[in-house]
């Protein structure tokens, strides 16, 4: 390059083929990668040996995209995504060698997720800000935000930056205060350990609206023959209080405020999980025979639902 030329705000390897303008500054793209003319790469982004990026690629700032890597068309790449090597993301559902589709799927990585070598993605799927696949995954459906996902199919296993608190962990029962709460590291959310009167005619428990459960419901509902381990819940309400308990089997709960995250075990009849309004939860981890009985203070109300994990952090904001 001559030396009045400007030299571009970022870097491609002489063996590199970078045929995009649109490149941000700081960006490193190293050698065998190719990038078409259509591409969209970010700043301070780290594009290594022999990736091949396609030309309807939107890739955001600070994205390291380890070597072998192949980027279609469709896929929309957030900041701060790490792409391990050799993943393997796809556009099309049913490919024919010739045969074109009009359009194609999008796949969208939000902000902060993670992929480990040797996944695969399949096409039109969204993987949720901090989410982390593990290795050799295969990612048939959509990732709930920081979830943690791994297999064939990928099901989720976790959550990033959750703490777990053992099953039963509640605070036993004190003579005279059936249902007294514990606090959790989340929001005003409570454990309660509610009363339990086992003999040889069976066992009973019971709990007490407001005395003991911090509410007058207006709306129960029941959640049983969940298949495998499916996930359920992934919202928070703006004004509905909730109290869950897992009459038979057992179920994990995790409470997010935006600020913590706990995940709580529910495996007995007698220890119930108070919500308040403006928490984050997940059921997941359900139990073949669970059933969930859940008590809530208002009516349904589509609107006082929140199901979008960014509108709920930024209104926690």
């Amino acid at each position: 390059m001559p030396d009045n030329e400007q030299r571009p705000p970022f870097f491609v390897h002489p063996r590199a083929l970078c045929e995009s303008a649109a490149i941000g500054e700081n960006t490193r793209v190293w050698a065998f990668a190719h990038i078409l003319q259509g591409a969209v790469i970010g700043r301070d982004c780290n594009i290594c040996d022999h990736v091949f990026v396609e030309n309807d690629v939107v890739i955001g700032d600070r994205v390291t995209v380890k070597c072998g890597v192949q980027l279609w068309d469709g896929l929309r790449v957030a900041d701060d995504v790490f792409i391990g090597p050799n993943v393997t993301f796809s556009n099309d559902k049913y490919p024919r060698s010739r045969q074109y589709q009009a359009s194609v799927l999008q796949t969208h990585v939000s902000r902060g997720a993670s992929i480990g070598g040797g996944a695969a993605i399949l096409p039109g799927v969204t993987i949720g800000a901090r989410a982390l696949i593990g290795a050799g995954s295969i990612v048939t459906h959509d990732v709930p935000a920081r979830a943690i996902v791994s297999g064939n199919p990928a099901r989720i296993t976790g959550y990033v930056d959750t703490a777990l608190r053992a099953a039963g962990a509640a605070t036993p029962l004190q003579p005279g205060r059936p249902g007294a709460g514990q606090e959790t590291s989340v929001g005003r959310v409570t454990l309660h350990q509610l009363l339990l009167v086992t003999d040889l005619r069976g066992s009973l428990s019971a709990g007490e609206f407001v005395s003991q459960i911090p509410f007058t419901p207006r709306r129960y509902f029941m959640v049983f023959d969940v298949p495998g381990k499916d996930v359920r819940g992934e919202h928070a309400h703006r004004r509905c209080e909730q109290f869950i308990v897992c009459a038979r089997g057992s179920v994990s709960v995790v409470v997010d405020d935006g600020a913590a995250s706990e995940e709580i075990v529910l495996d007995q009849p007698d220890l119930g999980l108070y919500l308040p309004p403006m928490i984050w939860a997940v059921q997941y981890k359900y139990s073949a025979d669970a059933l969930l009985l859940v008590f809530a203070s208002d009516h349904y109300d589509a609107d006082d639902y929140i199901r979008d994990y960014d509108e709920f952090l930024a209104l926690q904001r």
